[in-house]
């Protein structure tokens, strides 16, 4: 029975995070409420605050969801399609073109979380400079094996590019990830690397 119960407490909680992911994701947090979720999950309100006492908890789940689906995709992908670290970097763009063509492209949660909240000192805020920052922990691993000396400096030029073109794409700019790619290998070339 005990078994059971915890279950049926787990898939309750997956159903209220699963929801709170997918409206998060294409809405926002900011204007997402908890009513919505519930009826998005079908789940009694009670079952989202045994799980999430508060939206708080609610958002911070959705960041560290948003880490394991996305993050870890961006990675994989870029080692997959990469033989070398700064094919690897490049990838990331060719990635990205693919993901702005989607129907359901939805921009970057982490970024737009952070701009949606407002104490800086709050921990919505630090998750989501936490999370952006494990991408930049990525980009200065790929600099390093790139023998890059300044890694912390590389990455986050880098990560300029990544968040400048996702951005550029939810304008409507549908070549942004080839435009910041062009702006990669300029990028590279200065550091005395190469693609190639």
């Amino acid at each position: 029975m005990a078994i059971a119960q915890g279950r049926s407490r787990d898939s309750g909680r997956e159903r209220v995070g699963r929801a709170a992911y997918e409206l998060f994701s294409r809405e926002g947090t900011a204007t997402v409420g908890v009513d919505a979720i519930i009826a998005r999950a079908g789940t009694a309100k009670m079952t989202l605050y045994r799980n999430f006492p508060s939206k708080m908890d609610l958002i911070i789940d959705f960041l560290q969801r948003r880490e394991r689906i996305w993050t870890e995709w961006l990675q994989a992908e870029s080692q997959r399609r990469g033989a070398t670290p700064e094919q690897q970097l490049l990838a990331i763009f060719d990635v990205f073109g693919e993901w702005f063509a989607r129907p359901d492209f939805e921009g970057c949660s982490f970024l737009t979380t952070m701009i949606e909240t407002n104490a800086k000192d709050g921990p919505v805020y630090q998750a989501s400079v936490q999370h952006l920052a494990n991408i930049r922990h990525y980009l200065k691993g790929l600099a390093a094996a790139a023998g890059i000396e300044n890694t912390d400096s590389f990455a986050r030029q880098w990560h300029i590019l990544m968040k400048g073109s996702i951005m550029a794409a939810q304008e409507g700019d549908t070549a942004a990830a080839g435009r910041a790619r062009e702006v990669g290998v300029l990028l590279l070339r200065a550091h005395d690397l190469t693609a190639d």
